[in-house]
């Protein structure tokens, strides 16, 4: 499982090539922005048919992770589902899948902007979670330290190509989206630029985890 080693607020982490977040010495697996259902709530919202497959696409690279890392506990950090009625909606199959990786761990809905509601097969839902010295959260503040956060979908580009990546400096990480069916926001956008320091680094995922300086 390759991915980029490094500390925040003396927590030892890793940005996994994936997308996720692992936390090795909590056995704590963190992704953000899954946004599964979001070819159902585009059909429901009168767009163009999108193939059905995000969810189960999203679901199966979760499930590589969870089956390599064995995490005690999971945290999902928002905008799991793409609105409270694709969490009530989903596939049957998709459902078995997830409540399969559920199984006999913590699993944690981190309220997001997109699905506030609980989810009613298992799970905690939270607003916010405090771990360690860390706290988890959908939105960032800019006020915070310490903290975990999603919401932005960050990518950075890098030469042709943009990559989904992560963001961080000594205050705070930001996760890429790991939904199939995500888009993303470049690193330069004034959202992402305000909040970073100026020697963040942008992480990217792919076949390995890059840090790059974080392009502005």
């Amino acid at each position: 499982m390759t991915g980029y080693d490094f500390t925040l607020a003396g927590a030892r982490l890793t940005a996994l090539a994936s997308g996720a977040l692992w936390w090795a010495d909590h056995r704590l697996l963190c992704v953000s922005d899954l946004h599964l259902g979001k070819s159902e709530r585009h059909a429901r919202r009168g767009g163009s048919p999108l193939p059905p497959y995000e969810g189960r696409d999203t679901l199966r690279r979760l499930e590589t992770l969870v089956t390599a890392l064995d995490p005690a506990t999971v945290i999902c950090l928002g905008d799991s589902f793409d609105d409270d009625a694709a969490a009530r909606t989903l596939p049957a199959a998709e459902l078995d899948q997830l409540r399969s990786l559920m199984d006999r761990r913590r699993w944690i809905w981190i309220e997001g902007n997109h699905d506030p509601a609980p989810v009613a097969f298992g799970g905690e839902t939270l607003a916010e979670l405090a771990c360690g010295p860390l706290t988890f959260r959908h939105i960032a503040a800019p006020a915070a330290s310490a903290e975990i956060s999603g919401h932005y979908h960050p990518k950075a580009r890098l030469r042709s190509a943009a990559r989904p990546c992560f963001l961080l400096d000594r205050s705070r990480l930001i996760l890429p989206a790991f939904g199939t069916y995500t888009g993303g926001l470049r690193s330069s956008a004034p959202a992402l630029t305000a909040l970073m320091a100026p020697d963040a680094l942008a992480i990217l995922t792919g076949p390995t985890a890059l840090p790059v300086p974080m392009p502005r």
